[in-house]
C-alpha cells in the first residue's frame, strides 16, 4: 500500500498492525541485532552507516575458512563455491539491485579506491574543459578525491571544483539550480560527479535528468551511490551515467570495510583503449594464466579489476545480497517510504519547534534516511537515545540522522523512537 493512501494513526496498536501486515516482516529475523540492557533488540536506525549482520554471514565465512583448511590452494577450483570465479556469484544480483546489465557491474575494492579508478578513465581534463561539478556538501572523501585528481592533472582545485550550494536559508539543493549550473558551465565541465543521495541531508537527486543535461553539454557523468545502493530503486543502465561507485557496508550489510561495487555503462564495454590503471584480474580470462606481458581488458566493468578479490569479504556480502534478491528493491522501497512517512507523521505531532526535518518531504527526493535538526540539546538527546538502546548518529552541529532500513526495521521501532523523542521534548 502506498504511503499516500495510508491513514496513519498515533497509537502503538497501529504500529503493531502495520508490522503484522508487512509482507517483508520475516526478513527482520535474518539479522542479528545489538541488545539493549534488558536483553531486547535495539532500535537500529544507523544502517546508513553500518548495516546489521545477516545471520548467514558467519556460516558463509566459516565455510570458506573450512575449505581453505581442507583444500589449500585447490580451493580456487574445488571449494564449495570455487574462489576463482567467486565474485561472479554476486554479479547478477548486483545488476538487479542497481538496475544494470551484468556486463556493467563488478564487486571489487572499496568506494574511494573505485572512485579514483573511475576518474582515471572518465576525468580527462583539457585546458578548456577541466572543471568537476560536485556538491558543496559532498562527503569529505569525495571532495578529497576530486581535489587530488584535479591537482594530479596540474589544476588548482580552487578553480577546478565547481561546488553546488543550497540557496540562502535552504537546507537542500533545488533540481533546477543543478540543471541550470550544468547548462551555464557545461563547456568548462569535464565531469559531473554527485552523490545520488547526500549523506548529511538525505536528499536524493534525479540521476536521469542530471545525466541527460550533462551529456547534452558534452560532460562525463558519475555518481557515488554510497547512500543509494540498497536504499533507492536504481536504474543505472536506463539513466545512462558513464559510471557509478558504491560501498557495501551501509544498506547492503556486507560488514565493516567490505568490498564496494562499480558500474560502467555498456557503451564503454568494448572500448579497450579507454585509459585505465591495469591489473591482472581485469585481464581476459581466457589468457590470464598465460602471464603474458600485454594487458587485454575484459569487456565491461570487470575490465577495471586489479587484483583477485578477498573471498571472506565476498562470502559475508553474499549472505546479504541473497536477502535483497529475495525481497526485491521495489518492495523494499515501498516499505521504506511507508516507514519514513510514518516517522514524519509522528514527528509532526511533537511539540512545535522541537525538530525540523531537513530531508525533502517528496518521496522521490529521499530514501530511508530522515535528517532531523533538533533545537533542544541535540547531544544530550543523542545520549538519551543511546541509553534507551537506540542506534542513530549525530552530525555537527545539530543533526541526528535516523534511517529505518526496511529490510530489518519495523513500524514499532519507529513508534518507540518517537516516543523517546517526545519524552526528551517534554523534560
Amino acid at each position: 500500500m502506498a504511503p499516500d493512501v495510508v491513514n496513519f494513526e498515533e497509537g502503538e496498536a497501529f504500529a503493531q498492525r502495520m508490522d503484522a501486515e508487512d509482507p517483508l516482516r520475516h526478513f527482520r529475523d535474518e539479522f542479528l541485532f545489538p541488545r539493549r540492557k534488558d536483553g531486547e533488540p535495539a532500535i537500529y536506525f544507523v544502517g546508513n552507516s553500518l548495516g546489521l549482520q545477516p545471520r548467514k554471514a558467519k556460516q558463509y565465512v566459516v565455510e570458506e575458512l573450512e575449505d581453505w583448511e581442507r583444500l589449500g590452494v585447490e580451493g580456487h577450483f574445488h571449494a564449495r563455491h570455487p574462489w576463482l570465479p567467486y565474485h561472479e556469484t554476486l554479479t547478477a544480483q548486483t545488476a538487479r539491485l542497481v538496475g544494470a546489465l551484468p556486463l556493467e557491474v563488478v564487486v571489487m575494492n572499496t568506494l574511494s579506491v573505485n572512485l579514483h579508478l573511475m576518474m582515471v578513465s572518465f576525468y580527462r581534463p583539457t585546458r578548456e574543459r577541466f572543471r568537476i561539478l560536485i556538491e558543496g556538501g559532498a562527503f569529505p572523501s569525495d571532495q578529497y578525491a576530486v581535489a587530488s585528481q584535479a591537482r594530479f592533472h596540474g589544476f588548482d582545485p580552487k578553480e577546478a571544483l565547481l561546488r553546488l550550494e543550497p540557496r540562502f536559508g535552504e537546507d537542500t539543493l533545488r533540481e533546477e539550480d543543478i540543471l541550470d549550473t550544468i547548462d551555464r558551465h557545461g563547456p568548462e565541465l569535464a565531469l559531473v560527479l554527485l552523490g545520488n543521495v547526500n549523506y548529511l541531508t538525505g536528499q536524493a537527486f534525479d540521476m536521469k535528468a542530471i545525466t541527460r543535461a550533462a551529456h547534452e553539454r558534452g560532460c562525463r557523468v558519475g555518481f557515488d551511490l554510497a547512500h543509494g545502493a540498497g536504499n533507492l530503486r536504481l536504474s543505472l543502465h536506463d539513466d545512462g551515467p558513464d559510471f557509478a561507485v558504491w560501498c557495501s557496508y551501509k544498506y547492503l550489510n556486507g560488514g565493516p570495510g567490505t568490498l564496494g561495487g562499480v558500474f560502467v555503462h555498456e557503451r564503454h564495454a568494448h572500448m579497450p583503449g579507454i585509459p585505465r590503471f591495469e591489473g591482472w584480474w581485469g585481464h581476459d580470462k581466457a589468457t590470464r594464466f598465460e602471464m603474458g606481458p600485454d594487458f587485454v581488458p575484459l569487456p565491461g566493468a570487470e575490465g577495471w579489476q586489479l587484483s583477485n578479490p578477498p573471498i571472506l569479504q565476498l562470502a559475508a556480502l553474499r549472505a546479504s545480497m541473497e536477502l535483497f534478491d529475495q525481497a526485491t528493491m521495489p518492495a523494499l522501497r515501498l516499505k521504506g517510504d511507508l516507514l519514513t512517512s510514518y516517522l514524519e507523521f509522528l514527528l509532526e505531532r511533537l511539540p512545535p519547534g522541537i525538530v525540523h526535518i531537513v530531508t525533502p518531504r517528496d518521496l522521490k527526493a529521499r530514501g530511508s534516511q530522515l535528517s532531523l535538526r533538533f533545537t533542544k540539546e541535540p547531544k544530550r538527546l543523542l545520549a538519551r537515545l543511546v541509553e534507551a538502546g537506540v542506534f542513530c548518529d549525530f552530525r555537527e552541529p545539530d543533526i541526528i540522522r535516523a534511517a529505518p532500513a526496511p529490510l530489518y526495521c519495523s513500524f514499532l521501532d519507529v513508534y518507540r523512537f518517537v516516543r523517546i523523542l517526545e519524552s526528551h521534548a517534554r523534560d
